[in-house]
C-alpha cells in the first residue's frame, strides 16, 4: 500500500521530522504536544491505508477520534474523562451504525427449524 507513491510509515517519519523542526525553530511545543501530533498524523495514515483497502474502516475511524481528541485535550480543551468517554462512545457507536449498513454477511443466513435455537 502506498500513499503519493510512498509507504504509509516512510510519510509517518516525514511528518515526525518536520513537526520536531517547527518545534525546534518556530513553535513553542512541549514533548507531550508533539507526541500528539504524531499519534494524529499516524491516525490520519491509517484512516487512508484503511479506506484505500476497504478494510478495518471502523477501527481507524476510532482510532482517529480517539487521537484528535488526546491532541485537543493536549493543547488545552478542558473536558474530564467522563465527557471524553461519552464523546468516544457516541462516536463508537455512530460509526457501528454507519458501517452496518455498508457490510453483508459472507455468507446468506440459513433458517432454522421453527422452535429451535440457533
Amino acid at each position: 500500500m502506498k500513499i503519493f507513491g510512498r509507504e504509509p510509515a516512510l510519510i509517518a517519519a516525514f511528518f515526525a521530522a518536520v513537526i520536531n523542526l517547527v518545534a525546534a525553530f518556530w513553535v513553542d511545543l512541549t514533548a507531550d504536544q508533539q507526541t500528539y501530533l504524531n499519534a494524529v498524523v499516524a491516525a490520519v495514515l491509517g484512516l487512508i491505508v484503511a479506506f484505500t483497502v476497504g478494510d478495518g474502516i471502523q477501527a481507524a475511524v476510532l482510532g482517529f477520534a480517539q487521537a484528535a481528541l488526546s491532541l485537543a485535550v493536549g493543547f488545552g480543551l478542558h473536558m474530564d474523562a467522563t465527557d471524553q468517554a461519552t464523546l468516544m462512545s457516541f462516536a463508537a457507536i455512530a460509526v457501528g451504525m454507519f458501517v452496518r449498513t455498508q457490510v453483508t454477511a459472507p455468507a446468506p443466513a440459513q433458517d432454522s427449524p421453527a422452535g429451535s435455537r440457533a
